[in-house]
């Protein structure tokens, strides 16, 4: 004889929210293993992709990359368009001869990333600055990308 607990059905005033709860988590059932699927594929068919931030302030749009072990002339930055694209490869460092490869992790190869902008940038003022494998690209935007301060008058 097997004995199994009872449980006593949830009655709930609000059967939305967990017909909400259910469709977060089928999302977040085929999301992971596609968004898996979907990086291994890109560095399978297309390269690698370094890791990259886009933040803005008031007058600049910042894009960062990870870019460890390459050298400043192996990297290449265009705008076109609103377009931001980095590109670039990063070689194999030496062979091991006469040694067994138990792992290898490190992506080699060329990437290619391109960024769509939030907002129109000066382009004749861009910079790009690479220190101990990060790139920094400092897009000043335009005036009429710039936040403006409206007073407010009293009548």
């Amino acid at each position: 004889m097997t004995l199994t607990r009872w449980y006593r059905p949830e009655v709930t005033a609000a059967p939305f929210w967990q017909l909400s709860t259910l469709r977060d988590e089928i999302d977040r059932l085929f999301e992971a293993p596609l968004s898996e699927f979907t990086r291994a594929s890109q560095q399978f068919l297309g390269g690698w992709l370094p890791a990259v931030d886009l933040y803005e302030d008031k007058d600049n749009l910042v894009v960062k990359a990870e870019l460890p072990g390459l050298k400043k002339e192996e990297i290449e930055i265009s705008l076109h368009e609103g377009v931001l694209t980095l590109a670039g490869e990063r070689k194999h460092e030496e062979e091991h001869k006469d040694a067994e490869l138990h792992r290898s992790e490190r992506f080699v190869g060329r990437f290619q990333r391109s960024i769509t902008l939030p907002s129109p940038v000066l382009m004749d003022k861009v910079t790009a600055a690479y220190k101990d494998g990060m790139l920094t690209v400092t897009l000043p935007k335009t005036e009429e990308a710039k936040p403006k301060q409206i007073e407010v008058k009293i009548n």
